[in-house]
């Protein structure tokens, strides 16, 4: 590398050596250096699978050891309405299915507990490829969606469980009981959790889709009371089909949607025409 600043004879100084290739050839010779080849890709994804699954056996062996303990807290809601009309009791239909059904419940709580090593696995096999800006972005992007699912799974066990399964007990004619399978009463109660919790990731949804410019806080408001609708009908899909449950689950839909209206408003990188915005 030339570092001369000057000559006697006038003659300007030489510039230094670029030190990075100019030529796209060239520059594309330096990429493939750093660019980690496919197969380091597929060990890669390999390796962070198998700790990820290891991980799930591990916590649903774990939660194996207190399954009883975690199903009396599971349907504990739908005991208490049991009790309180007195018209029902929970029952196997099956010779196997308590068993598979407590197994069930160990497989889910187990992912459950191994989730945050899944999400680092995720999270590790993901970052290299992000710039730091977004690197930054992802961090409280994922403790928010978390604090949102669990926010709706907690408003799911203490609303929708404590005030819908009463209403499911009361509407059946007199003189009849219900004798309640385990493993249908898993598959409802796993269902609305997994519902609700989704479906509190709307403000997460409005922040990308509001980054990415495809929304504003105009479009959210012009389209409000069709997005109504939609809540309704998905409501309608993901709870069972009775009036209360659609209702308890659209109505804080209805709330999030306003909260992500201010999501959007603050965050949203469309640009609109001054006609649009007239």
């Amino acid at each position: 590398m030339t570092t001369d600043r000057g000559r006697d004879d006038g003659t300007p100084a030489t510039e230094p050596d670029d030190p990075f290739p100019r030529s796209e050839d060239e520059f594309g010779d330096v990429v493939e250096q750093f660019r980690m080849p496919l197969m380091d890709h597929l060990h890669e994804l390999r390796r962070r699978l198998i700790i990820a699954i290891v991980s799930t056996l591990v916590g649903m062996l774990a939660c194996f050891g207190f399954v009883d303990q975690i199903w009396d807290f599971l349907v504990s809601p739908m005991n208490e309405a049991l009790d309180a009309t007195g018209r029902g009791t929970m029952a196997i239909t099956e010779p196997l299915e308590g068993f598979m059904t407590l197994l069930k419940v160990a497989g889910v709580a187990g992912i459950g507990a191994a989730s945050p090593i899944i999400s680092w696995q995720f999270w590790k096999f993901v970052a290299p490829g992000l710039y730091p800006k977004e690197k930054r972005l992802v961090v409280p992007l994922v403790f928010s969606s978390t604090f949102l699912f669990l926010g709706g799974a907690v408003f799911c066990y203490l609303v929708i469980f404590q005030f819908a399964f009463p209403f499911f007990i009361e509407v059946n004619p007199e003189g009849v009981e219900a004798v309640l399978s385990m493993q249908a009463y898993l598959s409802v109660a796993t269902r609305l959790l997994l519902a609700f919790g989704l479906s509190f990731q709307l403000p997460v949804v409005v922040f990308f889709l509001s980054r990415a410019g495809l929304i504003d806080h105009k479009d959210m408001t012009k389209f409000f009371k069709y997005a109504v609708v939609a809540m309704f009908v998905v409501s309608a899909m993901l709870t069972p089909p009775d009036i209360v449950s659609q209702l308890l689950m659209a109505g804080p839909l209805i709330v999030l949607y306003g909260v992500g209206i201010i999501i959007s408003w603050i965050t949203s990188t469309k640009e609109r025409d001054e006609d649009e915005d007239e």
